[in-house]
């Protein structure tokens, strides 16, 4: 990632370090880190002022080591580097919740998080497995033949499928009423991938709308 050449805030949203408490374990704060899409809990890690202040300055995720005594970039060796989303401190002032994107397994044995069995919202995952689907075109992908079949045929696609899950719906069991709406799903992520936009756009029209 660029650096800025200033000490300005690469990310906006966070707390004012003042309004942590810092006198809470000798001047460390526990910081969780959150995949931003899937929002699996990736790990846990500390920071003290100066790491909070080089997450803000880099964007990226920046600890205080406790082994090394030292400030300490995910990352930093492997590249598997957590661009920062956001930062937000809870009730106590004495946590933080690091939502970032992660770029590569963040655990050291390869794994997406240092939690084995993390869990992560599977549409959100489904969503990320399709752009990279749209990225690399891997021969033999029936993913890969939708975005080659052209935003016109993936559109008919969720059509068809809209109708077979309205048809399930009426007619069928809830198994097949299941799969219909999971197949309905798939495509119109695709569709939405096809048009520049992503499963997290609607999530966000969502929210706007409210209850």
């Amino acid at each position: 990632m660029t650096q800025p050449q200033d000490d300005t805030p690469a990310i906006a949203i966070a707390p004012e370090a003042e309004a942590l408490d810092w006198s809470k374990g000798d001047g460390l704060l526990p910081a969780i880190v959150q995949d931003a899409a899937t929002l699996r809990v990736l790990m846990l890690g500390y920071m003290d002022r100066d790491a909070f202040a080089e997450t803000l300055r880099r964007g990226e995720v920046t600890f205080f080591s406790r082994s090394k005594q030292r400030l300490w970039t995910k990352g930093e060796q492997s590249g598997h580097v957590l661009e920062l989303v956001s930062m937000e401190m809870d009730c106590d002032a004495d946590t933080l919740l690091v939502l970032a994107t992660p770029r590569g397994p963040t655990c050291h044995l390869q794994r997406p998080s240092c939690f084995p069995t993390a869990p992560a919202g599977v549409l959100a995952e489904l969503d990320a497995l399709i752009e990279t689907r749209e990225r690399e075109r891997p021969e033999g992908s029936y993913t890969t033949r939708l975005f080659d079949g052209g935003i016109r045929r993936i559109a008919q696609k969720v059509g068809e499928e809209g109708v077979e899950t309205a048809l399930a719906a009426l007619v069928q069991t809830d198994e097949d009423l299941l799969g219909e709406g999971a197949d309905l799903l798939y495509h119109l992520i695709v569709l939405l991938r096809a048009r520049g936009l992503s499963l997290a756009d609607v999530e966000r029209v969502l929210t706007a709308r409210g209850s």
